[in-house]
């Protein structure tokens, strides 16, 4: 899926009645709670759905069977991230629910926040640095814990006791060096061995490529995305793939997320979204990547409804190689509204493919079919939640989107959310250079992120074109190809952001937006994102790298006219843009060129750029961000509490749906994991 990340970070939406801690009501705006905790480097925060209440019962009705499709599928990405983490998950609910001993010991206090940062991270592996994160208490501790639980409670396989449950888990949770990274981008080495992913078993980096390049025409101009919806295995010396369906592997939570389908086709708003949403159950029922295809295509051309959702195995990133992509859904409805906004830049999408730098050869003669909306989020699970995007483009399939169009969106109350719970954080205090950088910052910022995302989104993603037989970009650029992709999207909303078209179409006041997001992006990149990533590692998430990719090249390449400074002030080292105009040409130079190498399978190049300007590190840097960003005391990521729907029941007919706001996370995922755990342990 083409996502964009947010700066700090990102949620996951929960349903029908809860016997959490007490929901609130809606609440005015003012009084609204936005952060409910932090621990480790996470922050805990809610959002608001503004506009519920003035949708139709029947509107209501179809959010909530969507919603309700969209949790039944939540408990897929967990196997998906690791195939230990449903047994690590369970092991963990099972002492929080039961555990006998003493929960004011201090050791307990670091069970718990263990266990909230596995629920988080949807796994045992930072969900963003995909890095293994150790527990903070020992394991002697641990198994006081499983001893002091109820047996029945723990997921014990067959001839299981707590002992070996606990000989099991102690390298697995104890071990930094088993299964130590989800998913590896390092070079020349064996990706698929080395990642946890629970993508691949039994087989090897050079065996998948093999299998794909024997069965992939790369000269056929509708291919399907190969190995989307399945997890490829070796057995007995033979090579096949397990396909996520109904009646294959995921079996029981799928029939769960089709049931509620089928319930939503009965409320559907128009004929077109009935059409969609009925060849989204034949495609889960069926894995037919054909089907999926034709589901994408009606899903694009539905821009009528009000409603509308995203779900599926969409996001390939988890992949290394990119072909596999992890469950999520995404369910909203349109902000007219703000709209308005979106629509100004998506009309004009012609003529931002005929005047950007692209080699000619590289534009799309005939854009089509390209739709942005701003978007109300009602409910996210998978890989979208408690961590979520802030701006959606697909479907990812290159040659619809070219034929079709696509659809882009800014998940505006998301957005919104992380604005009021960052405003008083003190980071652009912090990092920005001066007093007018700081005001500039505080009258734009805001605009110009929308703005960013949206021409990321919107024009980034469906720019471009591959040139006539050249395979997929994650056939040609491997594992590169996440990385180039999101900084290409970048490059194109850069380049544009800083252009007066946008001031001619009324969607920015001035240029001065352009130069707050100019001033943003490269303190982002060279400087705050650093506080996520810990001290020696290198950057392995794609969107930090891509960031870094493309600060460090611009800086690099403006050295000579200073268009990028370095400045010490007070100790404290900071990045200043001073020439915006030729800031501009570098980005279109670097867009020029990584369009290419996407239109042209050209890995060599690509490896090049990500690996010399997006992996690496200054320690000196970094240690002085960690430093600065730790006397602010905020976390670099954040992720959701999630509201709940709740039908109003008379007798067995909904007549009403209504909202409340849960406050409490840990409550929340125990809810999560009592209602919508379909699959066994092992899958």
């Amino acid at each position: 899926m083409k996502r964009v990340k947010y700066i700090l970070s990102f949620i996951l939406v929960g349903l029908i009645v809860m016997n959490c801690s007490k929901p609130e009501p809606a609440v005015k705006e003012k009084d609204f709670k936005y952060v409910t905790e932090q621990f480790a480097d996470l922050k805990i925060q809610r959002y608001q759905i503004p506009g519920f209440e003035e949708l139709s019962l029947k509107q209501k009705e179809l959010l909530y069977y969507l919603s309700m499709a969209a949790q039944s599928g939540r408990e897929i990405i967990f196997d998906q991230n690791y195939k230990h983490n449903l047994y690590i998950k369970r092991t963990l609910e099972a002492i929080l629910k039961d555990y006998k001993g003493d929960r004011t010991d201090p050791e307990f206090a670091k069970f718990e926040e263990y266990t909230k940062r596995v629920w988080f991270s949807n796994g045992i592996h930072h969900h963003y640095s995909n890095r293994k994160f150790m527990p903070e208490f020992s394991y002697p501790y641990f198994e006081r814990l499983v001893r002091g639980t109820n047996d029945e409670l723990l997921p014990l396989q067959s001839g299981e006791d707590a002992s070996a449950l606990l000989k099991k888990l102690k390298p697995i949770l104890f071990d930094p060096n088993v299964d130590a990274i989800k998913t590896n981008q390092a070079p020349d080495i064996d990706l698929i061995k080395t990642s946890a992913i629970n993508y691949y078993e039994s087989v090897t980096q050079q065996e998948v490529e093999n299998y794909y390049k024997a069965i992939v025409d790369p000269q056929d101009s509708t291919p399907v995305s190969y190995g989307l919806n399945s997890k490829m295995i070796k057995t007995n010396g033979k090579i096949q793939e397990k396909v996520w369906k109904v009646g294959g592997m995921y079996s029981k939570a799928i029939e769960q997320v089709v049931y509620w389908l089928e319930k939503a086709v009965t409320v559907a708003e128009n004929d077109q979204q009935k059409k969609t949403l009925e060849l989204l159950i034949e495609y889960y029922k069926t894995g037919d990547l054909k089907k999926f295809d034709e589901y994408c295509i009606e899903w694009v051309k539905d821009t009528e409804s009000m409603i509308d959702i995203t779900n599926g195995f969409i996001e390939t990133y988890g992949d290394p190689l990119g072909y596999r992509a992890s469950y999520e859904s995404v369910v909203s409805f349109k902000d007219l509204e703000a709209t308005k906004r979106i629509k100004a830049i998506s009309d004009n999408a012609q003529w931002f493919e005929d005047n950007s730098p692209l080699m000619p050869q590289h534009k799309k003669k005939n854009v089509t079919g390209i739709s942005g909306k701003v978007i109300t989020v009602v409910s996210e699970s998978g890989d979208a939640s408690p961590s979520t995007p802030i701006g959606i483009n697909l479907p990812n399939a290159d040659w619809i989107r070219k034929d079709y169009g696509s659809k882009s969106v800014n998940l505006g109350n998301i957005v919104h959310a992380y604005n009021m719970a960052s405003a008083t954080s003190g980071v652009l205090e912090e990092f920005a250079y001066s007093d007018e950088q700081i005001k500039r910052g505080k009258e734009f910022g805001a605009l110009s992120d929308d703005l960013h995302t949206d021409m990321h989104e919107v024009i980034g993603h469906a720019s471009g074109q591959l040139n006539p037989g050249i395979g997929q970009p994650n056939e040609t650029l491997k594992n590169y190809s996440s990385t180039l992709e999101e900084a290409r999207a970048d490059l194109v909303a850069l380049y544009y952001i800083f252009d007066k078209k946008l001031v001619d179409i009324e969607v920015m006041p001035s240029l001065e937006a352009g130069k707050a997001q100019y001033d943003s992006y490269i303190r982002n990149a060279l400087l705050t994102q650093l506080a996520r990533i810990k001290p020696g590692d290198n950057i392995e998430e794609a969107h930090m790298r891509n960031r870094m990719l493309i600060a460090q090249w611009a800086y690099e390449k403006g050295m000579k006219d200073n268009v990028i400074e370095k400045k010490i002030k007070d100790g404290k080292t900071y990045f200043v843009v001073n020439d915006y105009e030729k800031l501009k040409t570098l980005f279109g130079d670097l867009l020029r060129e990584i369009q290419r190498i996407k239109s042209e399978g050209d890995f060599q190049s690509g490896k090049n750029l990500v690996e010399t300007y997006g992996v690496k590190v200054d320690p000196v840097i970094h240690k002085e961000v960690l430093e600065r960003y730790a006397k602010l005391k905020i976390a670099p990521y954040a992720g959701f509490i999630n509201p709940v729907l709740k039908p109003v029941m008379d007798g067995n007919t909904i007549k009403d749906i209504i909202v409340e706001y849960p406050d409490d996370f840990t409550n929340q995922l125990i809810y999560y994991s009592n209602k919508f755990s379909f699959l066994p342990t092992y899958n």
